[in-house]
């Protein structure tokens, strides 16, 4: 059959043409996505070698970072530990901009601060150590105690954790029982694995309990640790356990980057926050959406655990667990959990003036008074429960850092401040090193003029809850 020249020729041109455009569409580079790649043609021992190569600049972009905003030097407060033995580190360590104290700027008006640009730089969100990979990531402390008693390897080959260690939670942190305050700490200063569980806890949890602990420091496969081609550790990795982060049901401080934000510059740094008192806590996830503890437990395994992609969830082994025996099990044990001691507080978490100094009585009226921080953190277990927008971008204009776009914040739940000594550094990313700090961050963002003496005196108060 003959094809008829007349349409012929117009058909090639536009056929032609749209080949063209095809390929000029294919060349231009494409807008941010919500998902991550899934079929990769880069070999693994080449993305590797790459990234070897990148690290120590990246390393050494992130340590310049820390420098520039913070005294990272070890300073210890005499005679202050957290619940076993670790030093409480002290002083304001959040650097200001030259020829600027900290009275002057707490007289500023947020407009006043921003149109001068010297908002400290250590008030602003703090980025994760490569921000545009992301990613779970352990201190070393965790990393060596896990390869010890389990021959699991959390080393990741790209990346190493970045805050100094003195500036973290002890380790192993000591675990305290709402069913067994009696025993004191459980783990024995032991840091819990799947090796030593049973023998801890035989005779003190029951069959329940005991196997809902069992899955919390079971590995299940995540974003960086597993056996796909774009993991982040150089052998295949059996995953990660709950409680690597939460050790002992406390943390470590392990930081990732939130789930559920896009695109990458926009998200968030979260450290691991505690789950000691986590019974009386109403609000669950970066975002705070999950309303109880076994929401959270199995959203963690379905999408957290992959960067809050569930489309890549399932190319990595993503762990789908049973919600009436496995999550219900792991959720009563982690409701267990207890804060701990605060032997000079009374039934109502208010101070024993038998047992307190001066500072400490001064600071707790302060708290309550004019520092205003009751508004959010109410006793005895000094949280309201809700979330709050604190609105720190009032005070600066958003800015790329080290590729994470510095901007709000949004709402952030209020965390549980009993035990807070034990839990550096603080606010939802780390970026408050001391408790200090996290007096002068809240003095401006409040605006409530504490004198210095009354700094003082809250930062003592703060230390016995």
């Amino acid at each position: 059959m003959r094809i008829n020249e007349r349409w012929a020729k117009p058909t090639i041109l536009a056929a032609g043409l749209a080949a063209g455009v095809g390929l000029l569409l294919a060349q231009e580079k494409a807008g941010p996505s919500s998902y991550a790649p899934v079929d990769l043609h880069e070999a693994f021992r080449t993305v590797m070698a790459r990234m070897l190569a990148a690290k120590p600049a990246i390393e050494k972009r992130q340590a310049d970072l820390l420098s520039e905003r913070y005294d990272l030097s070890n300073r210890p407060a005499p005679g202050l530990t957290m619940s076993r033995n670790k030093s409480v580190q002290q002083g304001v360590r959040v650097k200001l901009a030259q020829g600027v104290t900290w009275d002057q700027l707490a007289k500023l008006t947020p407009e006043q601060v921003k149109d001068r640009d010297i908002f400290p730089a250590g008030f602003l969100p703090l980025p994760h150590p490569n921000h545009p990979e992301g990613g779970m990531l352990f201190p070393k402390f965790e990393i060596e105690e896990i390869k010890k008693q389990e021959e699991r390897d959390l080393t990741r080959f790209d990346l190493d954790y970045d805050v100094p260690d003195h500036f973290l939670p002890e380790f192993p942190p000591p675990m305290y029982l709402t069913t067994r305050p009696d025993l004191g700490d459980v783990t024995k200063g032991k840091l819990v694995t799947i090796d030593n569980y049973y023998e801890l806890f035989n005779g003190v949890l029951n069959p329940k309990q005991i196997d809902g602990l069992r899955l919390l420091l079971t590995t299940f496969p995540q974003q960086q640790y597993n056996q796909t081609e774009d993991r982040r550790t150089e052998h295949a990795s059996r995953g990660v356990a709950c409680f690597d982060c939460h050790a002992n049901g406390h943390t470590n401080r392990a930081t990732h980057l939130v789930g559920d934000i896009r695109p990458q510059e926009f998200r968030h740094r979260i450290n691991t926050p505690s789950l000691r008192g986590v019974n009386i806590q109403r609000l669950f996830g970066s975002q705070r959406a999950l309303k109880t503890v076994e929401d959270f437990t199995e959203f963690e395994q379905r999408a957290a655990y992959f960067d809050g992609d569930p489309v890549i969830a399932m190319k990595k082994g993503v762990n789908i667990l049973d919600r009436g025996s496995q999550v219900h099990a792991m959720a009563e044990f982690e409701e267990l959990l207890d804060f701990p001691p605060a032997p000079k507080l009374n039934i109502e978490g208010k101070l024993d003036p038998k047992k307190t100094s001066a500072n400490e009585l001064s600071g707790q009226e302060i708290f309550f008074g004019k520092g205003r921080c009751a508004g959010c953190h109410p006793g005895p277990y000094y949280t309201d429960n809700l979330m709050h927008n604190l609105q720190a971008e009032r005070f600066y204009k958003p800015r790329m850092v080290n590729s994470m776009m510095a901007s709000s914040d949004g709402p952030i739940k209020t965390f549980p401040l009993r035990g807070v000594k034990d839990t550096p550094p603080y606010l939802h990313d780390g970026r408050l090193l001391t408790l200090e700090d996290t007096v002068e961050f809240f003095n401006l963002i409040l605006e409530t003029q504490l004198t210095a003496q009354e700094k003082v005196d809250l930062v003592a108060f703060l230390r016995v809850l």
